[in-house]
C-alpha cells in the first residue's frame, strides 16, 4: 500500500463527499456480509476517528468492534462495552441458552414497546455521568419481558414471533414491513484497499428501493455525492440564510426516560481552506437543535409515572403529581418544537428516531391535532447501532457514525478456519445450540439468588425474611454464580443490602435473620464498609446495640460503637428539620430573585394597586398570585408555580405528620 492510500485511509471519509479514487473504484462485495457474520474473531480497522486523528501521534487506524450474537458493529471499544451491558444483548444471551434464535434491535424494541420503561443501556453517557459500578445487571424491563414470555410459553404460545399486523393511523390493519434480518452495513471492495479489506456503508442511509436493487447501489452512492459549500454564516438572529435550510438535510431524534434531544443536520460538506475533508465533530452544519429534560421516571423503582398509574391506579403523592405534570409538559414541549420545525422535517431526506415505549411513541406520533410525524413515514429509520442517553453530543456522535465510511480487514486464516469448522452450514440448516445442563442444586441456587436480589432491590424486608424462612435459606447465602462482577462485590444479602444503602434491610437481616456482619467479599470488605450513607451505617450501630457485644466480633466487622435507636431517630429528625429550613430559605431566595429579574411593574400599575389598598379593597388569594406573577416571563411563571406546588405538598406532609404524632 503506497503512502497516498495510507494517508487516504487515515483520514475520515464522508459518505456524501468521497474522493474520486474511492468513488470510481467501488464494487459491491456480495459475500462480505456472510463472511463477517461467520467469523467470530476478526481483525478490524475503521476510519471512524475523532478530529484528533489528524495529529502526528495518530499513525494507526482505530480498531472497530462487533457483536456476532446480535450482528451489530461498533466504532469504538466503549460502544461495544456499552452494548454488552444492554438489555438487547442480555436478552439474546437468554435466547441462545434456550436454543432459540437471537432477535434484531427493531424486533426487541417491538417486544418491549408496551412495557413502557427505559432501556438500561440507553440511559447512560460516556461524558455526562459515570457507569453503574461496572455491574452488568439486568433491568426491570428485561426481567418483566422474560417473565411475560415464560407465562405465555406455559400457555403454549410462541414468543419468538412478532405480530405481522399493526394498524395504520386510521386504525386499519396493514402488513408490517420487516427489515429482513440483514446486516446493518453494506460492504464494498476497492483496488485502493489492501487485500481482504472492505469499505462499509450503513444500509439505513438508503431507501428500501435503493438497498434492494444491489445492482445499482454503487450508482446510488455516486448520486448522493454533494458539492462542498462555503462555511455558512449566521445572521443577527442567529439563523442561517434560507438557502442553507433548503439544502439536503436529515433529522435525528431520541426520547426516553424524560430526556429528549433533536437535531437537524445539513448533509452538504463544508469547504475548508485545505479542501473538503468531511464534517468532523466541529464542522457539521447543525441547522437546528434542542434538548429537553423533565423529571418523569420513578427513582429507584423504574418506569414512567403513567405506566405505574395504568397498572395500579393513580398515586396521590407529591412526587407522582409532579411527574404527571412533567410528562404532559414534556409532551407539549416536544410537539410544539416539532410544529416549529415542520418545514425542516417535511423536506428532510431521512428521519432517524429512537423512541422506546408506548408513552414516548405517543408523544411523537400521536395521534393529536396538528400532528407532524407519522409512524408510517417511509423516511423513518432506527439507529442501526447502540445509542445512549438522549443528548446533543449523542446525536452528533450518531450522525458521525452514520455518515462515515467504515474500513474492515478480515483475516483470511480465520476465515478458512471458520469454514472448515462448519462445512455443513452451506447445505443444511444450522442446528440450535444445546442449552448448558445445570444440576438441580445449581438451578435452585440461581433461583434463590434472583429472588433474594429482587427483594433487596425493591426494599421488601417482610418478603425477604419470609422467603428465607419458608425456603430454609441461610441469611448468609452466597449468591450464584460467585464469579460474576456483582456477586464478587456483594456476595451475601447483607453485603448487597449495604451496597444498596437500604438501612431497614440491614437492620432486619442483622436483628431478625441473624446475618453475619464479619463476612468479607472477594475484595476483603465487610458489609459495613459497603454502606454509602449515614442511615445505613447507623443501622449497623443500632444492631450492635440491640444484639449486644457478645453476639458478633463487631471490631472484626469494623462497625463503630453501638448507638441507641432513639438517638439515631432524633438525629435524623434534627437533620430533616435542618434540611427543610435550608430548603425553605433557598426557595424564598429563589422567589425573590425571580421577582427581581422580571420586568419592572409600570408606575401606573403601582399607583392603581396603591389606590386599591388605600380604598380598603380586600385582595383574594387569586389576586395575590396574579400580582406575584405579574411581569414574569412564561418560564419564570412556570418555575414559580412549581415552587408553590412543592411548598403546598410539604405543608400537607407536615400536617399529616403532626396529626399522626
Amino acid at each position: 500500500m503506497d503512502s497516498k492510500t495510507d494517508d487516504l485511509l487515515k483520514r475520515p471519509l464522508y459518505v456524501y463527499d468521497l474522493p474520486a479514487q474511492v468513488l470510481d473504484t467501488l464494487t459491491l462485495k456480495q459475500d462480505a456480509t456472510d463472511e463477517t457474520q461467520d467469523i467470530t474473531k476478526e481483525t478490524t480497522k475503521s476510519t471512524t476517528q475523532d478530529a484528533s486523528s489528524n495529529d502526528s501521534s495518530s499513525n494507526t487506524l482505530v480498531g472497530s468492534q462487533s457483536c456476532s450474537l446480535c450482528t451489530l458493529s461498533f466504532a469504538t471499544v466503549q460502544d461495544q462495552r456499552s452494548h454488552l451491558k444492554s438489555d438487547l444483548h442480555h436478552y439474546n444471551l437468554k435466547q441462545k441458552l434456550r436454543g432459540r434464535n437471537p432477535v434484531s434491535e427493531p424486533e426487541f424494541e417491538k417486544l418491549i414497546a408496551n412495557l413502557d420503561e427505559s432501556l438500561s443501556g440507553s440511559d447512560s453517557t460516556d461524558s455526562e455521568e459515570e457507569e453503574d459500578d461496572g455491574d452488568a445487571k439486568e433491568s426491570n424491563l428485561l426481567t418483566t419481558l422474560l417473565k411475560k414470555q415464560a407465562t405465555l410459553v406455559d400457555k403454549g404460545r410462541n414468543q419468538n414471533t412478532i405480530d405481522d399486523q399493526e394498524g395504520d393511523e386510521d386504525g386499519n390493519p396493514r402488513k408490517k414491513q420487516r427489515g429482513g434480518g440483514g446486516q446493518p452495513l453494506l460492504w464494498f471492495s476497492s483496488p485502493v484497499l489492501p487485500q481482504n479489506t472492505y469499505f462499509g456503508i450503513y444500509r439505513a442511509i438508503f431507501s428500501l428501493e435503493e438497498s434492494r436493487d444491489q445492482n445499482k447501489i454503487v450508482e446510488t452512492v455516486k448520486s448522493k455525492q454533494l458539492a462542498p459549500i462555503p462555511v455558512p454564516k449566521t445572521g443577527p438572529d442567529g439563523n442561517y440564510a434560507p438557502a442553507v435550510y433548503k439544502g439536503p438535510h436529515i433529522f435525528l431524534c431520541m426520547i426516553g426516560g424524560g430526556h429528549f434531544a433533536a437535531m437537524v443536520v445539513s448533509l452538504a460538506p463544508r469547504q475548508t481552506k485545505h479542501g473538503s475533508v468531511g464534517p468532523l465533530n466541529r464542522e457539521a452544519t447543525v441547522l437546528a437543535h434542542k434538548t429537553f429534560h423533565r423529571y418523569t421516571t420513578r427513582r429507584k423503582q423504574g418506569g414512567s409515572q403513567s405506566a405505574n398509574d395504568n397498572a395500579k391506579g393513580n398515586a396521590h403523592s407529591a412526587g407522582s403529581s409532579i411527574r404527571r405534570y412533567n410528562e404532559q409538559a414534556l409532551t407539549d414541549e416536544v410537539r410544539l418544537l416539532l410544529q416549529d420545525w415542520k418545514g425542516l422535517l417535511d423536506t428532510a431526506e431521512l428521519l432517524f428516531i429512537r423512541a422506546t415505549g408506548a408513552t414516548n411513541r405517543r408523544t411523537l406520533f400521536g395521534p393529536y391535532d396538528g400532528q407532524v410525524l407519522r409512524a408510517n413515514d417511509p423516511r423513518i429509520r432506527g439507529f442501526p447501532f447502540s445509542t445512549r442517553r438522549a443528548t446533543q453530543n449523542e446525536l452528533m456522535r450518531s450522525f458521525i457514525e452514520l455518515t462515515r465510511l467504515k474500513v474492515r480487514e478480515i483475516d483470511p486464516a480465520q476465515l478458512t478456519k471458520a469454514q472448515e469448522e462448519t462445512p455443513a452450514k452451506a447445505t443444511s440448516k444450522p442446528s440450535k445450540p444445546a442449552a448448558p445442563k445445570l444440576t438441580e442444586e445449581e438451578e435452585t441456587a440461581l433461583l434463590h439468588t434472583s429472588q433474594l436480589q429482587a427483594f433487596i432491590r425493591r426494599s421488601k424486608l417482610p418478603a425477604l425474611l419470609s422467603y428465607l424462612k419458608s425456603n430454609d435459606v441461610p441469611a448468609d447465602f452466597l449468591f450464584q454464580p460467585i464469579d460474576s462482577p456483582q456477586n464478587h462485590h456483594a456476595p451475601t444479602p447483607l453485603h448487597f443490602a449495604a451496597n444498596q444503602n437500604s438501612a431497614p434491610l440491614v437492620l432486619g437481616l442483622l436483628a431478625k435473620a441473624g446475618a453475619d456482619p464479619t463476612l468479607k467479599n472477594k475484595e476483603g470488605k465487610t458489609p459495613f464498609e459497603l454502606a454509602g450513607d449515614r442511615p445505613t451505617r447507623d443501622a449497623f450501630r443500632v444492631a450492635r446495640d440491640e444484639l449486644g457485644e457478645a453476639e458478633w466480633d463487631w471490631e472484626a466487622a469494623r462497625v463503630p460503637p453501638a448507638l441507641k435507636k432513639e438517638e439515631a431517630e432524633k438525629r435524623d429528625e434534627r437533620e430533616c428539620k435542618e434540611d427543610e429550613r435550608r430548603e425553605a430559605e433557598r426557595r424564598k431566595t429563589e422567589e425573590q430573585r425571580l421577582r427581581s429579574e422580571g420586568p419592572k411593574v409600570p408606575d401606573a400599575s403601582k399607583a392603581r394597586g396603591k389606590s386599591l389598598l388605600e380604598a380598603g379593597a380586600k385582595k383574594t388569594a387569586q389576586d395575590k398570585r396574579e400580582e406575584e406573577a405579574r411581569g414574569l416571563t412564561p418560564e419564570q411563571r412556570m418555575k414559580l408555580d412549581r415552587e408553590r406546588r412543592a411548598r403546598a405538598a410539604e405543608e400537607r406532609l407536615r400536617r399529616m405528620r403532626a396529626g399522626g404524632g
